[in-house]
């Protein structure tokens, strides 16, 4: 059975509030989980959305190293490479080079984007550095996931006033 995933803040498949947005206050929804099997020895999170432009999806959030009896991330963690809350956790960096949680902003007019949120659980206790991008984590974890849970959240920015220029980050 695979590990469950959710979040007060919206259901699966559901829209994303604009409070997590880069519209809003660009804050990490809380998230909670259970099932994560007796074996697994940490957990990462990445938050992917596959349908921003280009080859790779866009990567808006990577944490790891979080501690396997975790069972909750607080709302709004802050943007440090190592994390108070879980303690022992540490940040990656976005598909925008920063580190930490940064919201869905997909281009003005693009339709409705994906935001899938995966928490995987790993077989190990990796030596690894904050900081990581996506890639260099899968390279580290390959092998070692053992289970997974996804929760999937939709936003859609709307068409700029005429005359005016949509937010960017």
């Amino acid at each position: 059975m695979p590990i469950k995933l959710e979040t007060p803040a919206f259901s699966h498949g559901g829209a994303i509030p604009a409070r997590f947005t880069a519209d809003g206050r660009n804050v990490s929804p809380a998230l909670t989980w259970s099932g994560v099997p007796p074996q697994a020895r940490g957990l990462a999170l990445i938050v992917e959305d596959p349908d921003a432009p280009g080859r790779e999806p866009w990567i808006h959030w990577v944490a790891y190293k979080i501690p396997a009896q975790t069972t909750v991330l607080p709302e709004a963690v802050p943007l440090r490479a190592t994390m108070a809350e879980p303690a022992g956790a540490v940040q990656g960096r976005n598909s925008w080079g920063k580190l930490g949680y940064g919201g869905p902003a997909p281009p003005a007019g693009h339709g409705n984007h994906h935001y899938h949120f995966r928490l995987l659980a790993v077989d190990a206790v990796l030596d690894l550095f904050h900081s990581l991008t996506v890639g260099r984590l899968f390279q580290a974890l390959r092998g070692h996931i053992i289970d997974q849970g996804e929760l999937v959240g939709t936003y859609r920015r709307q068409e700029p006033a005429p005359g005016t220029t949509p937010r960017q980050r």
